[in-house]
């Protein structure tokens, strides 16, 4: 079959690959019992550097044993499924190996910081709303009273968000979610969930300011994220 304009300006823009990195490609392109070989392959591969990695971040975060052994076969399977559906965009301006190595660091990042996340992480109730103003960092010269406040903001949120600004303003305000692992849940980007927290904290200091708990022109760190 001959080559397409597509395929040939393919050709010529991508650098030429070297014969390891040309054998993964191939392999993990094709059908049959050679990619499944291949794929095969690649996890094994994957599955090293996340153990590897997995046992490194480990006296950091107190995760060991086969709970620590299972999120290493996570991260592999996860960053073999990535690599897969991308493979197609490896263009060679590395080996293959450090390209697919990058995607299951990412993973065994992401799964500690999920896993750590959710064991500590704690659930709200109204004891912790009455401490929200000290976790939105207000000042209380800003306000009428704290607890009408909490009522307000408590209020403010379930009326004035959509659910996907809730989802968020919640999560990192109340349940003091780290972004990356946001990101990654939600299948975002910190710029998106930055502008969606933005527009939350908007419309709770207008909601509070209408209903006199702001002072004029106060900057009420509702949600602030760095």
């Amino acid at each position: 079959m001959s080559e397409g304009p597509d395929d040939l300006l393919g050709r010529q823009l991508s650098p030429q690959l070297d014969e390891a990195s040309a054998s993964w490609v191939s392999g993990l392109s094709c059908i049959g019992p050679e990619r499944e070989l291949a794929v095969d392959r690649l996890h094994a591969l994957l599955l090293r550097i996340a153990r590897a990695e997995a046992a490194r971040r480990s006296g950091l975060n107190g995760i060991t044993g086969p709970e620590l052994d299972d999120l290493a076969h996570q991260a592999a399977s996860d960053a073999a499924m990535s690599i897969l559906r991308k493979v197609h965009d490896f263009r060679g301006d590395s080996k293959f190996t450090t390209w697919a190595y990058k995607f299951v660091i990412f993973e065994v990042a992401n799964r500690f910081a999920r896993h750590v996340w959710r064991r500590e992480r704690t659930q709200f109730d109204e004891e912790d709303w009455d401490r929200l103003p000290g976790r939105l960092g207000t000042d209380p010269e800003d306000v009428a009273e704290s607890r009408a406040l909490v009522a307000a903001v408590h209020e403010a949120v379930e009326q004035e968000l959509t659910p996907h600004q809730r989802r968020i303003f919640v999560a990192i305000a109340l349940d003091a979610t780290p972004l990356d692992v946001l990101v990654a849940e939600l299948g975002s980007n910190r710029n998106a969930i930055y502008k969606t927290l933005f527009d939350a904290r908007r419309k709770l200091r207008a909601h509070l300011a209408a209903h006199g708990y702001l002072a004029t022109g106060s900057s009420t760190k509702l949600g602030r994220h760095g």
